[in-house]
């Protein structure tokens, strides 16, 4: 079979959630797949180094730029001028007019959410507003459309199956992420000073990886932080990457602690392959988000021996399972308990850090590609492909 995978974003450098999981399912597909042909359809960028062309894995670059009309349009036309047979579409959207047997991955469908949309009203950039309008026109008419519908937990299979009424429906199926094989303690003296000094991190610290999306929850994280240094009277710091000095301001001046800036450390992006040597630095990895669909760094944290606080909703339990403190992500209250006991119970602390090494091995990105894999099979069965 010739099989087409929608891989836009694979090549820029700083790659989120949903690239990642394209890019391990492309490199462990590289791995165990020598009898099929594969067509990656990127945009250009700069991390050239991401994915290398192999015998059966050839690249197409498609550089329409805007998003829908790279999507829509370019996308589909290439993929049958391609020759392909079947299309996988990663990122949550895929082209609703193709002739060609499409399969979906559909991470959450968080932006169909009134809970979250009200939440959005308020903040979110425009490129996120943008972005979640598109995929409210589009997802509904890309599940009729699709011949797999593969999402990543049991929760968010739940979810799909309610809202758009198809519990049951056979072309809907749980494949679980992964964690990438350097995400594992870092020992050497060497590379932990360079990352220290990097990034400049203090001694002792949380880490959370807070963005502008409102699910991420770092309006109630801060204020939790807040509290904790108050009750405490602790010389601890909150380590973040990637985020705007005056949107954090601005959300400092909301919850009435506009000193706390000088508690915390922003470290702009971080390469992914820094990210272990800073997991296993920090006291604890904060990451009581409002709604996740998986949690992918939940799992990074724990295989780097990183006590983990998470959510006790929507698939943060699935995913977490005893490895981590469940607190309930609308109450700051119960963020700072839980912050507080990771640092003052050793027993507790090393507790987690053991039950997470063995949680983040149930999941593989190598299990995960030979599921999608079993997929494409499947389809190319039903259609007759060869």
């Amino acid at each position: 079979m010739k099989i087409g995978i929608e891989a836009q974003r694979i090549f820029r450098k700083k790659k989120h959630g949903m690239d990642v999981v394209a890019l391990e399912l492309i490199r462990n597909l590289q791995l165990i797949d020598t009898e099929n042909e594969y067509v990656l359809f990127i945009k250009p960028d700069d991390d050239y180094l991401a994915i290398k062309e192999t015998a059966n894995f050839k690249i197409v670059e498609l550089t329409a730029g805007f998003y829908p009309f790279w999507e829509q349009i370019a996308l589909p036309i290439a993929a049958k001028k391609a020759g392909c047979q079947i299309l996988h579409c990663t990122s949550n959207t895929a082209p609703v007019i193709t002739s060609i047997p499409t399969l979906v991955t559909l991470h959450d469908i968080i932006y169909m959410e009134s809970s979250y949309l009200k939440i959005l009203e308020g903040s979110g950039t425009n490129y996120q507003k943008f972005g979640n309008a598109y995929r409210r026109m589009f997802v509904p008419w890309v599940i009729k459309k699709s011949r797999k519908i593969i999402t990543v937990s049991h929760f968010e299979k739940a979810r799909i199956g309610q809202f758009f009424r198809m519990e049951g429906d056979p072309r809907l199926e749980t494949v679980y992420n992964g964690v990438s094989e350097h995400f594992k303690p870092v020992t050497d003296q060497i590379e932990l000073h360079r990352v220290k000094e990097e990034y400049h991190l203090p001694g002792h610290f949380f880490f959370f990886l807070g963005n502008t999306d409102p699910k991420k929850n770092t309006k109630g994280t801060l204020k939790a932080f807040s509290d904790f240094l108050k009750q405490t009277g602790s010389d601890l710091h909150l380590v973040m990457l990637d985020y705007d000095h005056y949107e954090l301001e601005k959300l400092l001046d909301e919850i009435g602690d506009a000193e706390l800036i000088n508690r915390i450390i922003l470290t702009g992006y971080i390469v992914n392959t820094d990210l272990p040597a800073i997991y296993c630095q920090c006291e604890a990895f904060l990451y009581p988000s409002l709604r996740e669909s998986f949690g992918i760094p939940m799992l990074e944290a724990m295989a780097c021996g990183a006590p983990v606080i998470t959510s006790n909703t929507s698939s943060m339990p699935e995913v977490a399972g005893d490895a981590a403190i469940l607190v309930d992500p609308f109450n700051s209250e119960e963020i700072t308990s839980a912050m507080v006991r990771v640092i003052t119970d050793k027993d507790l602390k090393a507790g987690l850090i053991s039950k997470g090494f063995i949680q983040a091995t149930k999941f593989t990105w190598k299990a995960m590609a030979r599921h999608v894999l079993e997929i494409y099979r499947e389809i190319g069965a039903e259609n007759k492909l060869t």
